[in-house]
C-alpha cells in the first residue's frame, strides 16, 4: 500500500478547516440558544373589547385608551412600561354624550388630550396627568365626521385629520377649530375583487419622522367579511398634503378566512425608547367575535427610502419577540372582593352610569335594583377576555328583587341566569329557557361556565357544590355582524326590581 504523506501547510490548513467549522458550529448552536430562549409575547396584547387603540409615549412610559362606545365610566386609560402588561388608571369620561367611537391619546404642551367622536360632533377632554382628574368633554362642533386623529407641525400648529380624507386646524390651546375642514387625501384604492364591507376611509392617524407627515387610516370597513379592514399608509411634506401612497400598502390586512386574525386594521404607531417602532391595532380573532377587537402589537421597520412596513415573514399569529424594555409588573385582573372605597376600573355601565346605584360598605357591593328588565336597568360588566372561561359571584337578595349574573352583548341580545326568594331561572334574549325552585333562600352563589361559546349555568348553597341549571346556549352569535354597535359579549352583574343585593367574591377565572 502506498503511504499518503502530507505537507505542513496541507496540514495546517486542514486545521484551520477544523477549527473554522467549530467555531461556526458553536456559533451556530449560541445562536439557535439566544432564538430559543429570547423572550416572545403572543398577540393578543390586550385580549376581549379593545377596538381603537391609541397609543402615546412620554418618557419610558406609555398610555393608551380606545373606544368605549355605550359603556360608562368610558375611554379607559391604560399604562405600561413594556408595551406587553398593561394597567388600568383611570377612566377619562363620565358624562354620557353617546357611543364613543375612535378616540386619539396624545400629549402636548405638558398636558394630556384625548380627542373622540360620539353622538354625531367630536369632542375633546384634558388633564395634567392620565391619572385625571380629566375636564368635562368639550365639544367641537366637527359634525358629520369620525376618528379625529391629532397631529402637530414643525411650527407648533395644531391639526386634526378626519374621516374621509379631511383635516382641520385647530386653535393654539386644541380646544376648538381655527379653520373649516378642507379635503386633503382621497386613500389608497385597494383591488376591487377584494372581498370587503365598504371604502370606508377612516381612523386617520399622524406619525412625524425625518420631515414626513405620515397618515396611518383604515379602509374596507372594521366588520363584514374577514378580509374587509386593512391599515394604510401615505406621506406628505404638509398637513395638508398632497400625499403619496406607501408601496407597502396594505401595512396590515387578513388575506383569507384561515388566518387565526380576521378583520386586522386601525393602526397607530409608537416608537419606544430604544427607538425601536411598533404598530398597535385590532383584529377580531377566528370564531371568537363574540370577544369583540382585540388589540395586537407588531413590530414595525424603516425601509432606507423612509417608508414605514410590518417585516416580512411577521404575522399577528407568531411568537414575536419582546420589546427590548424592562418588564412591568402591570397586571389588570377582573376579580373583585369589592374591598376598595371606589368601584373598580374594570367595571363599566352599559350606557345609564348611575354611581347612585352603588355603594361599596363592608367589603361588599351593595347594588340597587332597577325596573323590570335590561330595557330599563343597566348591568355593570367586565370586558370578558377569553375563550374559555367562568365567572362567579356570592349574593344576598332582598325580598321581591331579582338578580343575577349575565353574558351581556346589548339590551336584546343577552343571556343570563337570575335568583328571586323562589327560583333560579336562565333566560337567552328575553325569553325564558328553564327554571329551578331555589330552596337556599336569599343567599348562595351564581356560576357561567363560557366554553368557547357554549354557556352553561350553575347556582350553589356554599359555593364548593354546584347544580347544573339545564340548558346550554350557543352563543357565537353574539357579535357585530348580527347585533351591530360593534360591542361585545361581556360578563356582569345585575338587580331588576325594588329593594338591593349585596353582592361580593366576584371571580373571573380563565380556563385551559
Amino acid at each position: 500500500m502506498k503511504k499518503i504523506i502530507f505537507s505542513k501547510p496541507f496540514i495546517l490548513i486542514i486545521i484551520a478547516l477544523f477549527s473554522l467549522a467549530f467555531f461556526q458550529c458553536k456559533n451556530d448552536n449560541q445562536q439557535i440558544k439566544k432564538i430559543i430562549e429570547e423572550p416572545t409575547y403572543s398577540n393578543p396584547i390586550l385580549g376581549g373589547d379593545y377596538p381603537d387603540p391609541s397609543i402615546v409615549r412620554v418618557g419610558a412610559d406609555y398610555y393608551m385608551t380606545h373606544s368605549s362606545f355605550n359603556y360608562y365610566p368610558g375611554l379607559i386609560i391604560w399604562h405600561s412600561t413594556d408595551l406587553i402588561h398593561w394597567e388600568r388608571i383611570s377612566h377619562a369620561l363620565i358624562k354620557n354624550v353617546g357611543s364613543v367611537w375612535a378616540p386619539d391619546l396624545v400629549f402636548v404642551n405638558d398636558k394630556y388630550y384625548i380627542y373622540f367622536p360620539a353622538g354625531g360632533t367630536n369632542w375633546v377632554v384634558y388633564a395634567d396627568t392620565p391619572k385625571g382628574p380629566w375636564s368635562e368633554p368639550i365639544d367641537l362642533k366637527l359634525n358629520g365626521f369620525i376618528d379625529p386623529g391629532h397631529l402637530v407641525d414643525a411650527d407648533g400648529n395644531r391639526f386634526l385629520y378626519l374621516s374621509k380624507g379631511y383635516v382641520v386646524k385647530l386653535t393654539d390651546d386644541g380646544l376648538a377649530t381655527a379653520e373649516t375642514p378642507v379635503f386633503n387625501y382621497e386613500g389608497w384604492q385597494f383591488p376591487k375583487e377584494w372581498s370587503t364591507e365598504c371604502f370606508c376611509l377612516e381612523s386617520p392617524k399622524s406619525t412625524i419622522k425625518d420631515g414626513y407627515y405620515h397618515l396611518i387610516t383604515a379602509e374596507g370597513g372594521t366588520a363584514g367579511p374577514a378580509t374587509a379592514h386593512m391599515v394604510v399608509s401615505a406621506r406628505a411634506k404638509s398637513p395638508y398634503g398632497p400625499f403619496e401612497n406607501s408601496p407597502y400598502n396594505p401595512i396590515v390586512h387578513t388575506e383569507n378566512r384561515g388566518e387565526r386574525w380576521w378583520n386586522q386594521g386601525h393602526g397607530t404607531l409608537v416608537d419606544d425608547i430604544n427607538g425601536d417602532w411598533w404598530i398597535m391595532y385590532h383584529g377580531y380573532e377566528k370564531n371568537f367575535q363574540t370577544l369583540g377587537r382585540q388589540t395586537l402589537m407588531l413590530p414595525i421597520g424603516w425601509t432606507e427610502d423612509g417608508w414605514f412596513r410590518v417585516p416580512e415573514g411577521v404575522n399577528a399569529s407568531d411568537k414575536i419577540p419582546v420589546p427590548d424594555l424592562k418588564m412591568s409588573d402591570a397586571s389588570h385582573s377582573l376579580n373583585d372582593n369589592f374591598d376598595n372605597s371606589e368601584l373598580s376600573l374594570q367595571w363599566q355601565f352599559y350606557k345609564d352610569y348611575n354611581p347612585n346605584r352603588f355603594k361599596l360598605k363592608n367589603s361588599k357591593l351593595l347594588f340597587k335594583a332597577e325596573g323590570k328588565s335590561f330595557l330599563d336597568s343597566s348591568p355593570i360588566l367586565v370586558n370578558s377576555s377569553d375563550r374559555k372561561y367562568e365567572v362567579q359571584v356570592e349574593y344576598t337578595v332582598e325580598k321581591g328583587v331579582e338578580v343575577g349574573l349575565c353574558l351581556y352583548y346589548n339590551e336584546v341580545a343577552n343571556m343570563h341566569i337570575s335568583v328571586t326568594e323562589d327560583k333560579f331561572t336562565v333566560y337567552n334574549r328575553q325569553k325564558r329557557k328553564i327554571s329551578e325552585a331555589n330552596t337556599f333562600g336569599n343567599h348562595g352563589f351564581l356560576r357561567i361556565l363560557n366554553d368557547e361559546n357554549e354557556v352553561s349555568f350553575y347556582y350553589s348553597a356554599d359555593g364548593e357544590n354546584w347544580s347544573r341549571l339545564e340548558r346550554s346556549i350557543e352563543a357565537s352569535g353574539f357579535n357585530h355582524n348580527v347585533f351591530g354597535e360593534f360591542l361585545s359579549l361581556r360578563a356582569g352583574i345585575f338587580a331588576f326590581g325594588e329593594g338591593s343585593v349585596q353582592f361580593d367574591n366576584f371571580i373571573y377565572k380563565t380556563l385551559d
